[in-house]
């Protein structure tokens, strides 16, 4: 029965589940529909809706580019390659190698959720090679699967924007602590029963998969011949050639990029947001490949990655702005709110953020949405708002599981598409609403 219900997921993605792209362009449809038929808006209304939305994500679509890229630079430099080979060695089993990675992933992903998108999908590869015999669709979900914990994390943008002074909601519900968030009873529950069971949650897709292991080398090979450097010609380098090839100039820009971040840290303690995370790995690619045409040479290879990303990200910026303008976020999450008791209200908020999730797939671009209709309705209930915060901020994570948006920097890395790995992430997003349910509605 287990090794059924796994195929059965596994199978119906991947005969149903359309590429990444057209899925972002059938929600964009489904959401233009569903404005008309349920907020009343006019068709016209819905494209200006669309339109004016378009390009609201084009930072944080750069953002994301540059994690692909920046990972994929600093992943391809000597000192990265060897160290990520050694953490590898630590596997010798296909389920040793699921156990690593998606425990690496998860304390990445708990750290910074850019970090650990990238530490996550880095360190498959390499024990993938390791342990040529694991299924890498099934290795790959298990380090995407670490991302389910990042908004319990340090990284998580709806308690730290209810922990910063001045917040929108600040008038209402003043400053929240994250003693009151993330290192709260409910929140630590949750982020321990997930550390521990996501590890052996993968382990038992894996054996319950039986024989649907694909070959690996050609993919693995593919993505090594595309992070190759071009080697050196052995004749006379121009002067502009030789610039080109000073380590001296690596290590001035290097230096003096990590100079901003050691005083970066000085002055905000452990701020380790997406832009400084970008930063760190940027300059220590710049370091690690020693010369700025082996670096630009890395480059070359890696921008390959990223069109995914570029093209796709404006489409959920029109989905978003579908969703807000037209009131359809607001009305779903009323409808919720109606259905809620005290006791209850804590569960639907976080199914509410779930399925708004699809839609809106950003944190704080969601929390701005449904905050207004779920604070005020958690404090007429009697419910704490620390908590309501939370119950938002796990349906925004839980849902990524079976959201394509946030997995394209992780499938950019990898070489799959969407479909190779959302069959097993089913299981995990139906396991993991047990520990947060529980932690939601009795913590």
């Amino acid at each position: 029965m287990l090794r059924g219900t796994t195929l059965f997921f596994d199978r119906l993605v991947q005969r149903y589940l359309p590429d990444a792209f057209l899925f972002a362009i059938l929600l964009t449809l489904l959401v233009f529909g569903l404005g008309i038929g349920i907020t009343g808006s006019s068709p016209g209304e819905m494209v200006q809706f669309w339109g004016e939305g378009f390009w609201d994500l084009l930072e944080f679509a750069m953002q994301m580019t540059l994690i692909v890229v920046t990972g994929y630079i600093l992943a391809n430099s000597p000192i990265v390659k060897t160290f990520l080979t050694k953490l590898s060695k630590m596997a010798s089993t296909p389920g040793q190698a699921i156990l690593l990675v998606t425990f690496v992933a998860a304390i990445a992903c708990l750290i910074n959720y850019g970090f650990g998108l990238v530490v996550g999908a880095l360190l498959a590869v390499h024990v993938a090679r390791q342990v040529p015999s694991v299924d890498y669709r099934i290795l790959m979900a298990s380090a995407y699967s670490g991302f389910l914990l990042w908004h319990g994390g340090l990284s998580g943008s709806i308690p730290l924007t209810i922990a910063t002074e001045d917040h929108f909601l600040s008038d209402s519900i003043g400053t929240v602590p994250i003693t009151d968030t993330l290192f709260s009873s409910m929140n630590l529950f949750i982020v321990i029963i997930l550390l521990v069971s996501l590890p052996l949650v993968n382990l038992w897709i894996m054996k319950s998969s039986g024989n649907s292991r694909q070959n690996n080398l050609d993919l693995l090979q593919q993505l090594t011949n595309n992070n190759e450097s071009t080697p050196l010609s052995n004749q006379a380098l121009t002067p502009a050639e030789r610039l080109e090839n000073s380590r001296i100039v690596s290590l001035l820009i290097g230096v003096l990029g990590l100079t901003f971040v050691f005083l970066h840290f000085i002055q905000n303690g452990l701020d380790l947001n997406i832009n400084i995370v970008n930063f760190i790995m940027l300059f220590l690619g710049i370091l690690a490949h020693k010369t700025p045409r082996r670096f630009l040479n890395s480059v070359t290879g890696a921008v390959k990655n990223a069109g995914g990303i570029i093209i796709q990200f404006p489409f959920y910026a029109g989905i978003m702005g579908m969703m807000v303008a037209s009131g359809l976020s607001e009305q779903l999450s009323l409808w919720f709110v109606e259905m809620s008791s005290d006791f209850t209200f804590p569960l639907f908020a976080f199914i509410s953020a779930g399925i708004l999730n699809f839609f809106v797939p950003s944190g704080g671009g969601q929390w701005a949405v449904q905050a207004p209709i779920m604070i005020p309705a958690a404090m007429e209930l009697g419910v704490d708002t620390a908590k309501t915060a939370m119950a938002v901020a796990w349906g925004d994570a839980w849902t990524n599981m079976i959201q394509p948006f946030w997995a394209l920097p992780l499938l950019a890395i990898a070489g799959l598409k969407v479909r190779d790995i959302m069959g097993f992430c089913v299981i995990i997003l139906i396991w993991s609403f047990i520990p947060i349910a529980i932690g939601l509605l009795f913590l």
